[in-house]
Formats: structure tokens, C-alpha cells, sequence
């Protein structure tokens, strides 16, 4: 049987050196794709469409990655910028918001990380705050700091001890978006993980960063999801 091609959104960047030259790119790291692929998974990448495109690009795909990247603008839902967010990714959260809405509507297996779980609890009509200290120590290097699964949800199965996570944001889930619950706290009680509790639908979102990690267990997960799910949802 062919492997669960999962789409992984990308990040925008105006300007790349490559060799000599500096263009405009779409990209994400490597270790997206290949902890894809070490769960067992095909990896394609998304770069930014027409939302309007969202659910045609979802019917070829068996499952979503939302990746981590900028923060989601504020006017998403609906606070006033704080000083200390970050510029606006406008065309990047336009798509994303269509992809998770799309996701959602078909009941694709849908995974959000860092950037992605955030933008997935906006979507659902959830806010954030803004920023927080602690989770961040040395700009450009990831953090560790151990998380505790919530009893009896989707990522206890999972993970049902208290582990280690990479880590590396300055915002988090204020208010939980509709029909969502939290599946995992840090230490300080910030929101770590979030997911749907019908166990219908497969949708988690996690704060930290799963792909730097060697534990594949929530991306099997995922990939597992993707391969009872028909390709052509939409």
C-alpha cells in the first residue's frame, strides 16, 4: 500500500540566499519531513495558495501538518496588537486559517505544531496571549522543559508519561477555541497541548516541537489516522 501523504505547510521568507542568489522562498526545516517519513509517512510541502483552494488541495492529502513559524496576527481574533508580537504573516495565516477550516469540515487528521496549534485554537474562534516569559531562553536555541499529559485524552494514550519537549515560543492558547480541550500542561501551567475529544476526528495540537525530537509516537499517531482516512475528503 502506498504511504499516507501527509501536506506540511511552509514557511514564507522574502528574501534567501542561496549560492548567489536571493530570492523569495517557501521552505520548512528538513526535520519536518523526515520525522514524517520516519513514522511512516510521504511528505509534501504547501506553500501558500488562494484560500479559496483550501479543501481542493486537502481532496489529495490523507493528512495536515500546521507548522511552526510567526506569530498568528492578533486581528485574527480580535485583540489589540501587543508591542511584543511579531509583524504580520498575513498571507501565511490566511491560508493556514482556510487549510485548518477545510481540515476540520472534511475530518482529515489534522496535526498542529508550535505556530500550528495556535493557529488552530484561532480558528475555532479561541485567543492567545500575546507573550509569556520563560519558554524562550536564548533566541535561535530550542528549550527543554517536561509536560504533563491530562488523563484521559488522545495525547495521554499516546504519551502517558510526564516527558522532556523541545521548545521555543513566546505565545500561548489563552481562551480554548470551541470543542476544544487541553491534553498536556508545562510545569508553570502554560497550555502545552490541545486536541478534539471525539474520537472521531483525530486533532491535536502541541506547543513545542515534535520534529526535533527523536520520539515519534504522535506522529505515527497521526499517520495512522491518515491511513484509514479516504484521500479524497473534500
Amino acid at each position: 500500500m502506498p504511504r499516507p501523504l501527509i501536506g506540511i505547510t511552509t514557511y514564507v521568507e522574502e528574501s534567501t540566499r542561496y549560492n548567489v542568489w536571493d530570492l523569495p522562498t517557501a521552505l520548512v526545516p528538513s526535520d519536518y519531513y523526515q520525522l514524517v517519513q520516519a513514522a511512516g509517512g510521504a511528505a509534501v510541502l504547501l506553500p501558500p495558495d488562494e484560500p479559496g483552494r483550501a479543501a481542493e488541495v486537502l481532496s489529495r492529502l490523507d493528512g495536515l501538518i500546521v507548522s511552526g513559524g510567526p506569530d498568528v496576527d492578533p486581528v485574527h481574533y480580535g485583540a489589540p496588537r501587543d508591542p511584543r508580537t511579531g509583524p504580520a504573516a498575513t498571507v501565511r495565516d490566511e491560508w493556514e486559517l482556510a487549510l485548518i477550516g477545510a481540515a476540520l469540515d472534511t475530518g482529515m487528521p489534522l496535526l498542529g505544531i508550535c505556530r500550528g496549534m495556535q493557529a488552530l485554537n484561532v480558528a475555532l474562534g479561541g485567543t492567545l496571549v500575546q507573550h509569556i516569559d520563560g519558554h524562550v531562553h536564548t533566541p535561535g536555541v530550542t528549550s527543554w522543559h517536561p509536560v504533563r499529559p491530562v488523563a484521559g485524552t488522545r495525547y495521554a494514550e499516546l504519551v502517558p508519561e510526564e516527558a522532556d519537549v523541545p521548545t521555543y515560543h513566546h505565545q500561548a492558547v489563552e481562551r480554548l477555541g470551541r470543542g476544544l480541550v487541553v491534553s498536556a500542561y508545562a510545569l508553570d501551567g502554560t497550555v502545552e497541548a490541545i486536541e478534539d475529544p471525539d474520537r472521531g476526528r483525530w486533532v491535536l495540537g502541541v506547543q513545542w516541537h515534535p520534529e526535533r525530537d527523536k520520539d515519534t509516537r504522535v506522529m505515527a499517531s497521526l499517520v495512522e489516522a491518515a491511513a484509514t482516512v479516504p484521500a479524497a475528503l473534500a
